[in-house]
């Protein structure tokens, strides 16, 4: 396959293994156009029986994925309050990297909150750079929650009570926290890091692909109840959209600065204050 007609992501193809890197400047904004990228090249690299193993990196250092476009999600349907019954083109695409018959992990070298911490929850390892790796998912603090998978794979990945500090706490998990609480596989030093998740790749790609496939066919076997989970998280994430609350905080985000890069960069500890709080004194 060609792997070419992309703008936000470059492809290197050797010995079974896809290297992907990720250039969306300035932030690795997840919006719709890097999310029409990642689904084309999910089809492609599911549907690519010479790739075996697929390495996410990112071409920012300060950045893997910023996470998702607020302005995109400000303009969602408020009034969606039914259980939905298909799952949505975000859930979609993270899914398709979950399930694929290819060993998915991602090298993270910067911030990955939101989405695209959510992308990197749904690949099937991650590992981080000491120093410079963070991750979290601010999304309650702005008055919604994740919507792409977090609530359901953070308590798979780490146990409800930490998923819940993650998801309720709303701050930025360094990469030596977030190994120690299973967020990530294994933090490293950032000059071990790409020669360490470059040799597993091409490790885990010199073994016979039906084994890959059907080892990861029967792992995903005992994550049956995830597709539902999913469903459930779109009916909660879209009942926060249609409250006012929620509203103000996106708006507030952004007119704060939100989405540029010095603003992301040290989002984490000023967030709540950034948001502010709506109630009165007496309430």
């Amino acid at each position: 396959m060609a792997y070419d007609d992309y703008e936000l992501l470059t492809t290197k193809l050797d010995r079974g293994v896809a290297f992907v890197t990720i250039d969306h400047p300035p932030i690795n904004l997840f919006d719709v156009a890097l999310m029409v990228e990642l689904n084309r090249m999910g089809q492609e690299l599911e549907a690519d029986d010479d790739i075996r193993a697929v390495v996410f990196d990112s071409a920012n250092p300060d950045f893997f994925i910023a996470h998702a476009d607020v302005e995109m999600i400000e303009q969602l349907p408020a009034n969606e309050t039914e259980r939905p019954t298909e799952l949505n083109i975000f859930h979609v695409l993270l899914e398709r990297f979950r399930t694929m018959p290819k060993a998915t992990m991602a090298k993270i070298e910067g911030v990955a909150r939101g989405g695209g911490s959510e992308f990197l929850l749904a690949l099937d390892m991650r590992f981080a750079a000491l120093g410079k790796a963070v991750l979290s998912q601010p999304e309650v603090a702005l008055g919604i929650l994740p919507g792409g998978g977090g609530t359901q794979r953070l308590p798979r990945l780490l146990g409800r009570a930490r998923a819940l500090e993650v998801i309720l706490g709303c701050n930025d998990f360094p990469a030596d926290l977030a190994e120690r609480y299973g967020y990530v596989n294994r933090a490293l030093p950032s000059a071990e890091l790409g020669p360490f998740v470059e040799s597993l790749a091409y490790r885990i790609a010199s073994f016979p692909a039906h084994a890959i496939a059907q080892a990861k066919r029967a792992v995903i076997g005992g994550e049956s109840e995830v597709v539902d989970g999913l469903l459930g998280e779109a009916e909660c994430f879209n009942a926060t959209l249609g409250e006012d609350e929620a509203r103000r905080r996106m708006r507030a985000f952004m007119e704060a600065g939100g989405q540029t890069p010095a603003f992301e960069l040290a989002m984490g500890p000023q967030l709540a204050e950034t948001l502010g709080d709506s109630h009165d004194d007496g309430d």
